[in-house]
């Protein structure tokens, strides 16, 4: 169980979100949503460790987040942030292979090579895997990204808007992925992300910030209402359920909503 306990999230001198109380518990996701600009990406560096909380404490079954020394704790973490950061001079492959930076000599054994492989396999590009990183796509690099993390075979898993860059396809290849891995190996997994019918579909709780604070914890359905998609981001919304139960969430544009009032206005 991963728990935050009156957590302040803090970049400089900003405090950006107050007061978070969450359990996260293991074999789930738990999806961050929530307007630009309210501490989500900040949260997942406090988490890990990169950010020290301005307050409250942070704790992973029962033991607290140290103050220093933050290596053991870290290692417990796979962190893909926003920035992949791969404009280096190294192969698919090698990239990956850094997932286990902490654990390899100046050998790689073949069974960490073939681990290696499998995860690229997993995420559709093992037939890069002698490309050069920095002459790939941007949503490819998010998916060496995502390959590399899997590798570190993680305690808890830190994603932050791992599907940006991504089509519609991999957007789903990945978190399909991410859902699976979460179950089999009880991750305690956390991912920002900005469209809210995915974190709908994938999240089997919402973490929702907005304006300095946790606004909701809970399951999508009880949540992701028309009011509060409405009084977090100021856009009129409808929610509808798709066949298998998950809320939907449907922007009514502003001529829809013209139409609606002359409607009324005739009526």
């Amino acid at each position: 169980m991963l728990e935050l306990d009156d957590v302040n999230v803090k970049v400089g001198p900003q405090v950006l979100a107050r007061n978070l109380s969450v359990a996260l518990a293991p074999g789930e996701i738990n999806v961050v949503i929530g307007p630009n600009g309210t501490g989500k990406t900040s949260l997942l560096r406090t988490l890990f460790g990169e950010l020290p909380p301005a307050a409250g404490q942070i704790r992973l079954n029962g033991q607290a987040m140290p103050r220093h020394h933050l290596g053991p704790w870290r290692k417990q973490f796979g962190y893909m942030p926003q920035d992949t950061g791969l404009d280096l001079d190294l192969s698919v492959l090698e990239v990956v292979l850094m997932g286990k930076l902490d654990h390899l000599g100046m050998h790689v054994d073949d069974a960490t090579l073939m681990e290696a492989l499998e995860a690229l396999r997993a995420v559709g590009l093992v037939a890069l895997a002698d490309r050069a990183v920095h002459s790939l796509s941007g949503g490819q690099r998010q998916m060496v990204l995502f390959a590399q993390v899997l590798l570190r075979a993680p305690r808890i898993m830190l994603l932050d808007e791992p599907v940006s860059a991504l089509d519609l396809k991999h957007q789903v290849l990945l978190l399909d992925l991410l859902h699976r891995q979460t179950r089999k190996n009880g991750w305690i997994t956390v991912v920002v992300l900005h469209d809210l019918n995915l974190a709908a579909q994938y999240g089997d709780r919402l973490v929702v910030l907005a304006h300095g604070t946790l606004q909701a914890f809970g399951t999508p359905a009880d949540v992701l209402t028309a009011e509060l998609v409405q009084r977090l981001y100021g856009v009129a919304v409808d929610v509808g359920h798709d066949r298998f139960g998950d809320p939907h969430i449907r922007p009514i544009r502003e001529r829809s909503l013209h139409a609606v009032a002359l409607q009324q206005e005739a009526a």
